[in-house]
């Protein structure tokens, strides 16, 4: 009998020490489970923030990219219009100087044969002048009279003006100074294509020609 009380107390101390076991084993696993509920929503916001930071990163450095692309097609754009602003002044240059430079030019040999109208109509006076000083000079046997002192002093102002004589007899006939309006037979082979005899005087004014000398050419 008192067997029997000992194993019903034994057995009231184990039903007693589940009783108080049970829950705390039940409140260990209800905390591992929230510590792996916890660990687990640690990693997935890990990983969804890593993914975040990715895709920021890669909207990133495509946006950089679309402007680096940008900047350098408007750099082209800029260095194309800068090229063809270059090109354009440089043309433009050129012309303006080609421009100065003629109209240089022109000025230069206007103000040369400016007065070349007037001194062409002087041409005759001038050569009745010669006649007469040469008639004179014949008259008076070898003495230069007042015409020939005229002649003489009306052809250095013409000189002075930059008006020069063809040279014609001995010289070889050119078409750019004389005018052949006569040929005779040559009397040597030396003689053949020069000028032989001057019918008129011509004249340069400043290395232009503003009357071709009228001469006979030997053949």
């Amino acid at each position: 009998m008192e067997d029997k009380l000992n194993n019903q107390q034994e057995e009231n101390k184990t039903e007693t020490r589940q009783e108080h076991t049970g829950p705390k084993n039940q409140d260990e696993n209800t905390d591992n489970a929230s510590d792996h509920m916890k660990n687990k929503t640690g990693q997935q916001g890990k990983k969804e923030k890593g993914k975040l930071g990715e895709d920021t990163a890669q909207t990133m450095e495509n946006e950089l990219e679309r402007l680096q692309n940008e900047h350098l097609e408007k750099l082209a754009e800029l260095e194309k219009k800068l090229e063809e602003s270059n090109e354009k002044f440089l043309r433009l240059f050129s012309e303006f100087d080609n421009y100065r430079k003629r109209t240089s030019k022109e000025r230069i040999e206007l103000s040369k044969t400016a007065s070349a109208d007037i001194i062409v109509s002087l041409l005759p006076v001038l050569d009745d002048l010669e006649r007469a000083a040469k008639a004179e000079k014949e008259q008076d046997q070898g003495n230069n009279g007042g015409i020939a002192l005229i002649h003489t002093k009306f052809r250095k102002i013409l000189e002075q003006k930059g008006v020069k004589e063809i040279p014609t007899v001995g010289e070889d006939f050119n078409t750019d100074y004389h005018e052949a309006i006569s040929h005779v037979p040559a009397k040597d082979k030396k003689q053949k294509g020069k000028v032989v005899e001057e019918v008129q005087k011509g004249y340069l004014l400043n290395d232009k020609v503003i009357r071709f000398a009228r001469v006979v050419v030997a053949n």
